[in-house]
């Protein structure tokens, strides 16, 4: 028993470790993505996205999901709590990549208090935590979500989709009706970004299962590191070959963003599927983000990174997936849970944002996106010898 113990913390610290990579992961994703006059202020955002996600569930949010500190599940209660923690800021990094380049720091941070300290903790305690709604018709806790395809990716695009219907797209990003392309400035950074998310994912998804100190459990952790890289293969090799076909162009910013989207639609059940059917699913969370992103912008939804598209649309698919393809798993349950968690979080992360934005304003004007977020924001550039592109 002292072993198992002694195995299980190890491997949650680990574990967590494999995910706080992400946090890189993110910052290099998108600071690759806009332009050079904003990069300084997307990594300011994502630091301040860990560090103040993190402190705001220990002290309040933590609590609101698991009901108590006492909930150890076969290891250290530190390492448990160490390891959920690093979920936290990943639901603002989706919704923060997906305002890049037009959203102010303080009232993102501001709104990261929020969703550490409430939104996300709720989500938490009704599907895999305490479970206040035990009983009523908002019961969720027979959802199948092993890493978090709806607890944490729909999440994240629920109020990421909430914070765009109220900012608007960035300046001139629509022209007469028109998309005008704002091209990635790093191209080198998105691909480190999208790779550093890809290693984190095996701690996000493999951690998951809670347990590596039986031959079985063992199994298990494998069998799900290797459905979850099977599913990011092959939605990379989804959005290299659909981007080709649509456009007859090779564009590298597609096949990443196709290779998370795969993997956010395996994250809810790469345990529970063989070693083949994550290459139907990842195929098929890449093609829906070639499907995605134009869609988003026929509806003028400016979103820099590609972020709906690749954590909501692929929450949902990932966790229908699990209902269509798992024998055991009711897909009504999945879809319940799917329209449960976001009849709770669009509306809390609109209100939220709503109230903010009218208190501090989020949304950086014309003339301050013109000049650049750093400049404006931060009083540092990350490139200061290039010229400004508009």
């Amino acid at each position: 028993m002292e072993m198992s113990y002694i195995i299980d913390t190890f491997f949650a610290l680990f574990a967590m470790t494999l995910i706080i990579f992400m946090v890189p992961g993110f910052a290099m994703l998108e600071a690759g993505l806009v332009r050079t006059k904003n990069v300084t202020s997307v990594l300011t955002v994502n630091v301040m996205i860990y560090a103040v996600a993190s402190l705001s569930f220990l002290l309040i949010g933590y609590e609101i999901a698991f009901g108590s500190w006492d909930h150890q599940n076969g290891m250290s209660k530190w390492a448990f709590f160490l390891f959920q923690m690093a979920f936290v800021g990943k639901v603002v990094n989706i919704m923060s990549g997906g305002v890049s380049e037009r959203s102010r720091i303080l009232p993102l941070g501001l709104f990261t208090i929020a969703v550490g300290a409430v939104i996300y903790p709720v989500i938490v305690n009704l599907t895999w935590g305490a479970n206040l709604l035990e009983g009523t018709v908002l019961d969720i806790s027979g959802l199948s979500d092993l890493a978090g395809s709806t607890v944490i990716h729909s999440t994240g695009g629920w109020a990421l989709l909430a914070a765009i219907l109220i900012m608007g797209p960035r300046r001139g990003r629509y022209i007469n009706g028109k998309v005008k392309v704002i091209p990635a400035s790093n191209i080198p950074l998105v691909t480190l970004g999208a790779f550093l998310l890809w290693i984190g994912w095996f701690g996000f998804n493999g951690g998951s299962v809670g347990s590596i100190a039986s031959k079985e459990n063992a199994d298990a952790v494998a069998l799900t590191i290797m459905n979850t890289n099977t599913a990011g293969l092959s939605g990379a090799i989804a959005g290299w070959l659909l981007t080709y076909f649509r456009y007859r162009k090779y564009d590298i910013t597609v096949l990443l963003n196709g290779a998370l989207g795969g993997l956010v639609a395996i994250t809810a059940g790469p345990d529970k599927y063989d070693i083949f059917m994550p290459i139907l699913i990842g195929f098929i969370g890449g093609a829906l983000v070639v499907w995605a992103v134009p869609f988003f912008d026929k509806l003028k939804m400016d979103d820099p990174v590609g972020a709906l598209s690749v954590h909501l649309v692929n929450g949902i698919w990932g966790t229908l997936a699990v209902g269509i393809f798992v024998e055991e798993v009711s897909i009504l349950s999945q879809l319940k849970a799917i329209v449960v968690v976001g009849v709770i979080v669009f509306p809390l992360s609109f209100i939220t944002i709503y109230l903010i934005n009218k208190i501090f304003t989020l949304r950086a004007d014309d003339e301050e996106q013109l000049e650049g977020i750093d400049a404006i924001e931060c009083g540092i550039e990350a490139y200061p010898e290039f010229k400004r592109s508009i």
